[in-house]
């Protein structure tokens, strides 16, 4: 395969590329999904290809092939070179690491050594497990997917790379005859099945059952204008649908957000500060390399209230003069780089919870994200807690039940006066455009915010 990416580069060259790689992928991916005892959904997965892209008069041209021949590779690289020429922007040199690279992730149980049966079990344990009075509903959730990846490019790298990542997941439904309340709970990350063997698999779904049922004895929250601490779930919903998104550089280039000529200004207190990081250790956001060849990086988007800079694509980097960060990223070989983020999250504070909360007269403390909104383009800050906890005179009283954030971004990070030491990330799937998924995780400390709160 490599000799085949070497060819095409050299096509898209005689061809006039500028710039020029050729990546080929297999994504391999497994998910189970239970539901009272009964297995819901088991898919296992393959897609593979080629994308090959050509850089010419400041235009990309993108051609993608599932066929692995020699003549179809060149032909897609033949096209990738057509499709890029027309109405050329001008001449924009690329600043492209040169990597030269074969990495293999290290993971204890590489998931294709667990037989299928192993996993289904392991979602039908956590589903039993859930038997309790009161719940409704017991749901067991794995998934894995392994990525293996080969980029060669006219600046001379040629690196290989797998990426390995699973999600283990429980979620109780409780009802006492009048009310319907959830939790979830479960570890994600780049590792292998140890995720899943190095859990108490009863315990898990022991406690998820137990803390829906507590939820049906839950309140109604308080609204208006509240003293709020975030968990590391919402403060990391903030960081990325919010900050994150706004801080992707193609939209920036494009004045599409409304962080655009922002760097270098003060953006939020002292307390704040806030990264993507592709290298955080086991993070289920954790890459190797963007999908463009660039290594990981700690981008440093603020630091201490002020604002520091984007993350950057090729293109991006170079239509802003700055070097790239790592962030090129799409789903497959068939989707198309955007600038994506990996791990976005706010950085550590130096207190403990129960020090702000015992600093705090009246608020509360949220647990657990249902959803949020994204609006890189307004800045508005929109989020959906799956439950919370009263706090009156510096203690917590009661449990309150699910309730909306909302605000704008810039003003809710103006009042941050407080964040722990421990900083926590949560996994999930990052959507761009119409339909590109990408892995991520978002995360923080708990923070203590003023928001305004709704629908209790």
């Amino acid at each position: 395969m490599h000799d085949l990416l070497h060819k095409a580069t050299k096509k898209m060259e005689e061809l006039g590329a500028e710039f020029c790689d050729a990546r080929s992928q297999i994504i391999k991916s497994t998910g189970i999904r239970s539901v009272n005892g009964d297995i819901r959904n088991l898919t296992q997965r393959t897609v593979n290809g080629v994308c090959l892209r050509a850089w010419i008069g400041g235009r990309w041209g993108y051609c993608t092939t599932t066929s692995l021949s020699y003549d179809d590779i060149i032909k897609a690289a033949e096209s990738a070179a057509a499709n890029a020429s027309g109405n050329p922007k001008g001449k924009i040199e690329l600043n492209v690491p040169m990597t030269v690279k074969n990495v293999k992730q290290k993971v204890k149980i590489h998931p294709d050594s667990v037989d299928v049966k192993e996993k289904v079990k392991a979602v039908l344990d956590v589903d039993s497990s859930q038997i309790a009075n009161k719940i409704l509903n017991r749901i067991g959730n794995y998934s894995d997917e392994v990525n293996n990846s080969i980029l060669v490019n006219s600046a001379g790298s040629e690196i290989e790379w797998e990426e390995i990542r699973t999600r283990f997941r429980a979620a109780s439904v409780a009802s006492d005859g009048k009310k319907i309340e959830m939790y979830y709970s479960g570890p994600d990350g780049t590792c292998g099945f140890e995720l899943v063997k190095n859990i108490d698999i009863e315990s898990l779904g022991r406690e998820t059952a137990k803390e829906a049922a507590l939820m049906l004895k839950a309140k109604r929250s308080p609204t208006g204008m509240v003293t709020v601490i975030s968990d590391p779930m919402i403060s990391g919903l903030l960081a990325h649908e919010v900050m994150g998104h706004a801080s992707e550089a193609d939209e920036v280039v494009k004045k599409r957000s409304f962080l655009t000529d922002v760097v270098g200004k003060r953006v939020a207190s002292d307390v704040v500060s806030m990264y993507d990081d592709g290298t955080v250790d086991k993070a289920h956001g954790t890459i190797l390399y963007d999908d463009e060849g660039t290594p990981a990086s700690r981008t440093a988007i603020i630091e201490n209230g002020i604002y520091k800079g984007y993350m950057h694509t090729l293109e991006s980097a170079a239509l802003m003069n700055v070097k790239p960060t790592g962030n090129g990223r799409s789903e497959n070989f068939g989707k198309r780089i955007w600038a994506r983020m990996t791990n976005t999250f706010f950085g550590p504070g130096d207190r403990t919870l129960d020090d702000i909360i015992a600093d705090t007269k009246y608020g509360i403390l949220c647990d657990r994200m249902v959803n949020g909104m994204e609006d890189p383009v307004g800045g508005g800050f929109e989020a959906k807690v799956l439950r919370g906890f009263l706090i009156e005179n510096g203690k917590i009283t009661d449990m309150l039940r699910s309730f909306t954030l909302t605000g704008r971004a810039l003003e809710i990070l103006r009042t941050t006066d407080a964040a722990t030491k421990e900083v926590r990330f949560d996994g999930g799937m990052c959507g761009k455009g119409i339909e590109d998924w990408v892995n991520v995780s978002s995360g923080g400390p708990y923070c203590r915010s003023n928001m305004m709160v709704g629908g209790g």
